[in-house]
């Protein structure tokens, strides 16, 4: 016989804004701490849990400006918030029986089983995600045919919507993805990608925006 696998939480947050980990927190809270008939000694209690929730909050009102120090105090919080929602997963996990209907009751969410391909942004860009760093983005391209190599640009977006000040950046594979440095992190930033062929360079794709980290 198969055996059943067992249900895992999804606590992979590190690549989450700050909002979306709020999110995911405060289903958590009231999740978690409500079933108490399976889940009766969490190892982060509910009024430290509630603490790092406000104070995320606070934090994420705090970095709208954009600052540098408000948006480094930001993403401090959200690990600390991070840090308790991997602990908590984990004991659901052990405390569920496996069963989903009491996994549910927890407010995380299961990982899925089933493997879907992610949607492309764009018929050029396949996926922009935050570097290892803050001020770093990853842009995976989309292969296309003919081109011997690629040209990325990117620029901040201005009142209105309107980029402004395109830098470009030569990417010669779309095996992995670019690596975009020295970017401002709670900016706005416009992405877009032409190919380099035989015949000269692709129009230039449209754009995809996205906000550092």
């Amino acid at each position: 016989m198969t055996q059943p696998k067992s249900i895992k939480a999804s606590v992979g947050f590190k690549r989450l804004s700050a909002s979306d980990v709020l999110a995911r927190a405060n289903a958590v809270l009231d999740g978690v701490y409500t079933a108490k008939e399976d889940y009766a000694n969490p190892p982060v209690d509910q009024p430290t849990l509630k603490t790092q929730i406000d104070a995320l909050s606070a934090g994420i009102t705090a970095a709208l400006d954009g600052g540098k120090k408000a948006v480094t105090a930001r993403e401090h919080l959200k690990e600390v918030v991070i840090k308790s929602l991997s602990q908590l997963g984990h004991y659901v996990e052990a405390n569920c029986k496996d069963d989903m209907a009491t996994f549910l009751k927890s407010g995380f969410q299961p990982i899925s089983t089933v493997r879907t391909p992610a949607a492309p942004l764009s018929e050029s860009i396949r996926k922009i995600a935050p570097g290892n760093n803050s001020g770093q983005m990853e842009v995976t391209l989309v292969s296309q045919q003919d081109a011997l190599s690629y040209q990325l640009r990117w620029a901040p977006v201005g009142p209105g919507g309107t980029p402004a000040n395109w830098t470009e950046q030569p990417v010669g594979s779309t095996k992995s993805p670019a690596l975009v440095t020295g970017l401002s992190p709670g900016t706005a930033y416009a992405f877009q990608v032409r190919a380099v062929t035989n015949a000269g360079y692709t129009d230039w794709s449209e754009s995809v925006t996205r906000i550092c980290m």
